[in-house]
């Protein structure tokens, strides 16, 4: 019967194939919409965004691509729902990607960046580019280059390598390997607890992520922040960042510190590029870096 096997999944591989493409050609349509509204001979420039906040820091160079010297409007649409996540998977906004204290805790960190000069919530206010339109193309959003989707929806491009967000280090957490696992997008057969050897260890997350991860880890510290300006310099200050896909690793990822990063194999769309960025998905491999990076 082996070969009544082969049969059927060389038809369900084409199958899948097929309606990929399908869903492909379906959405070009999209493809010329996004670029129409391109605005020509002003010194600022208006976006939005809908969330989720990781999304929000990937869409960042593309923003400054397309923005070339002007300044920045940046608004943010609230109250939008979730979407991509399996009924299993918990948000730290509930059913909605971004809330009125989203506003608060993204403000002073997008105003600390060169050439934004407003960040508030979306309220009628003139936009350019909804930069969320690049959820009507046709992409496969569980693997690739969350950056990247923007650069294939607007037709720029930018050295990822290199940083694209700032903020002062907080050099109290010199010491420190910080921490960020969100409840989502877990590796399977990853187990963190072989860093309680290490002498300082503090997590930056939802509370409740934090006392799942002191289970593993009885030492670990917990860094509660005011705003996400406060985050990127506890991260930007570490001596260490390990995170997984989540908004803190988006941090790390821009800022372009010393990061490990956990890659869930079922959505491989966070890419680490440049300097001192390292992944993985399997336990030995995990350590391995881990030790290189801390031991020597």
């Amino acid at each position: 019967m082996s070969w009544f096997s082969d049969m059927i999944n060389s038809w369900k591989a084409g199958y899948n194939q097929r309606q990929k493409e399908e869903r492909f050609i379906k959405g070009l349509h999209a493809a010329a919409d996004v670029l129409r509204h391109a605005p020509i001979g002003s010194d600022e420039i208006s976006f939005s965004h809908t969330g989720h906040a990781g999304d929000i820091i990937y869409s960042i160079p593309a923003m400054l691509a397309i923005a070339g010297r002007r300044r920045i409007n940046f608004y943010l649409e609230l109250n939008q729902p979730v979407r991509d996540f399996t009924p299993s998977m918990r948000h730290p906004n509930g059913k909605v990607m971004l809330t009125p204290k989203s506003v608060e805790m993204f403000t002073p960190l997008i105003l600390a960046q060169p050439h934004f000069v407003r960040c508030e919530a979306l309220n009628g206010q003139k936009v350019d580019y909804d930069l969320t339109a690049f959820r009507q193309l046709p992409f496969d959003y569980r693997m690739g280059s969350i950056a990247r989707w923007y650069f294939l929806t607007y037709g720029v491009s930018a050295d990822l390598g290199k940083p694209w967000l700032f903020a002062t280090p907080n050099t109290s957490y010199a010491d420190a390997v910080v921490i960020a696992r969100s409840s989502r997008y877990h590796s399977p057969g990853i187990n963190y607890g072989f860093l309680k050897k290490y002498p300082r260890l503090v997590f930056v997350g939802v509370l409740e992520e934090y006392n799942d991860m002191k289970k593993e880890l009885p030492s670990l510290e917990y860094a509660p922040v005011h705003d996400f300006l406060q985050l990127a310099k506890i991260i930007a200050g570490s001596r260490l960042f390990i995170g997984n896909q989540s908004f803190p690793f988006s941090l790390a990822e821009a800022l372009k510190v010393k990061r490990v990063l956990e890659v869930y194999h079922q959505c491989p769309n966070v890419i680490v590029e440049g300097a001192n960025g390292y992944d993985f998905c399997y336990q030995p491999q995990f350590e391995k870096i881990v030790s290189g990076l801390l031991d020597h």
